[in-house]
């Protein structure tokens, strides 16, 4: 500090330094200011060599990253080598933003499999004024389109206590579940109030269920598709997951009325969705929402902010390989995709599909109803034909009104 300001400090007078002392001091000052410049270019010069070596090392640590994450956390039969592959970073576009959905009506095959279209071991459909909805609702554009947004949903705000278990042993995923949502339905039998009921008067009451679904936790994916039944899976809400036609062979989505959860009972009481629900919050496509009978895990459209996945994007079967959580580890592998559009979910099976709907506690299929597709089906050549439930039983409406 030289004597200006330290008079200026303490309001004191002090004598002047010597010359020989300032000069000292002038030379001492000099030296430092030369030695921290020295320090100075030596930590620019490291941190200019540092940063141009993580630039050179960045996408090669990354892959490397993802390498040893893929190999730690999957398994040979979760990596379909020739499947379609989802591309993380390409904007898929947002389809049908507006709503506006094409309609599937007897879009299915019992002998081949062709992206959009259901592939069935037997298609065992009862007459259409027995198939549920007993008219066209004013949601229909035509025969060959309907607005989802316009479309009329059953009215009620019921609460259900669930019950899901999920336990993973000895290479099976064990699903435990009564069957009853998570989230709040509508009033079922549908009343005879409800802007529904002029349209679809399902008399059907929702009941409690005792389902077990033993599935495979590790699935094998074939490249010869399999051929499927009624029903596709059960859902992490808990609730049971159907194929895309009503009883008769109609697109359930839409023509059948569902409540705000897009979930509705048959005539044994089976609540259940033949469409992705709007209930389920978290629809990425990294996101497991539920699994599929054959045991390959279902997921949600989402890729990112408009970038939606359609029908378009995906294989026969409605499925891509992809990454996605599950069971706390990021896993890449192939799994199913559910969509806006028709036929929303799994189209055919790529595994071994187990029974459906599981095996109530005794054993006994729970799986009630007749009509709709037939259940122990046969299995014809190269295919697998698990014993399946109905597609959605007929609800055995009364005449529509005049």
């Amino acid at each position: 500090m030289t004597a200006e300001n330290q008079k200026q400090t303490d309001h004191t007078d002090h004598e002047p330094l010597p010359i020989k002392t300032v000069k000292s001091a002038l030379q001492h000052s000099i030296r430092k200011y030369i030695l921290w410049g020295c320090a100075a270019l030596l930590v620019l010069g490291g941190g200019v060599g540092f940063w141009l070596n993580r630039q050179s090392n960045s996408p090669k640590n990354t892959n490397q990253q993802q390498t040893t994450e893929t190999n730690q956390t999957s398994t040979p039969s979760e990596v379909a080598a020739n499947s379609l592959t989802l591309d993380p970073a390409k904007n898929y576009g947002n389809k049908y933003a507006n709503g506006i959905l094409p309609v599937g009506d007897n879009n299915y095959s019992t002998a081949s499999t062709k992206k959009g279209t259901v592939f069935l071991c037997r298609a065992n459909f009862v007459p259409a004024n027995q198939a549920g909805a007993q008219t066209r609702g004013p949601w229909f554009i035509g025969t060959a389109q309907w607005d989802m947004n316009k479309k009329t949903m059953v009215d009620g705000s019921i609460d259900w206590q669930e019950r899901l278990s999920v336990t993973v042993k000895d290479g099976k995923r064990i699903l435990d579940t009564n069957n009853l949502p998570n989230h709040k339905t509508g009033i079922y039998p549908v009343r005879s109030t409800d802007e529904a009921y002029k349209y679809d008067r399902n008399p059907g009451t929702i009941s409690s269920q005792s389902l077990v679904y033993t599935l495979d936790a590790n699935p094998t994916y074939s490249a010869a598709p399999n051929c499927m039944g009624g029903e596709v899976g059960i859902m992490l809400t808990g609730v049971a997951l159907f194929n895309a036609f009503d009883a008769g062979g109609r697109d359930a989505g839409a023509w059948e009325v569902q409540d705000a959860c897009g979930g509705h009972p048959q005539n044994t009481g089976l609540y259940h969705y033949h469409t992705l629900s709007r209930c389920i919050q978290d629809v990425s496509v990294s996101t497991v929402i539920g699994y599929a009978l054959d045991g390959f895990p279902i997921t949600g459209p989402k890729v990112g902010n408009s970038s939606i996945l359609t029908t378009d994007d995906l294989d026969e079967c409605h499925g891509i390989t992809g990454s996605y959580t599950q069971d706390g580890k990021t896993i890449t592998g192939y799994h199913y995709v559910m969509t806006q559009d028709f036929p929303y979910s799994v189209s055919c099976f790529r595994g071994k599909a187990t029974t459906a709907p599981g095996q109530h506690r005794g054993g006994v299929s729970q799986q009630g109803g007749t009509g709709g597709q037939q259940q122990q089906v046969p299995p014809t050549t190269g295919q697998q034909a698990p014993s399946q439930g109905p597609a959605s039983p007929p609800h055995n409406p009364p005449s529509p009104p005049m």
